[in-house]
């Protein structure tokens, strides 16, 4: 199974050029640039782990991509993504996000149903990631 989440997640993985050069493309319209990454990626997770914080007046794509390998390194595997954020309109709204890393192989999801009162059914998505990795033990 392929997570597809975020623009680009259809199409096979970025290479670092083409990375730059939606980098860049974001920087030409004045967005800041951020790197996240999790080992959840949840579909309902949308607060991953930023890497530090996002490169508001940095003007040169090729900063971003020195943080993201840094990122790639001390992260091996997990999913990491690259969200440019509008300023625009006084609020820190995210223009586009783009996965930019996988693990190898993706754990997926399953599904859990409970039964609740009155014959109701409750569906649950987990992910395999964090029943793998209790809590306590994920950072």
């Amino acid at each position: 199974m392929r997570l597809t989440q975020g623009a680009f997640s259809y199409l096979p993985d970025l290479t670092d050029q083409q990375i730059l050069k939606q980098v860049q493309y974001a920087m030409d319209k004045g967005w800041s640039v951020g790197i996240e990454w999790t080992d959840d990626p949840h579909p309902r997770n949308s607060y991953w782990d930023l890497w530090g914080l996002p490169l508001f007046d940095c003007k040169d794509a090729s900063a971003i991509l020195y943080e993201l390998n840094e990122c790639r390194r001390l992260n091996p595997d997990g999913y990491i993504k690259v969200v440019c954020f509008d300023a625009t309109r006084g609020t820190e709204s995210s223009a586009l996000a783009f996965i930019v890393q996988r693990p190898f192989s993706e754990p997926g999801f399953y599904l859990e149903r409970q039964e609740s009162y009155g014959r109701n059914l409750v569906y649950t998505i987990s992910s395999y990631a964090v029943q793998r990795n209790a809590e306590s033990q994920r950072y």
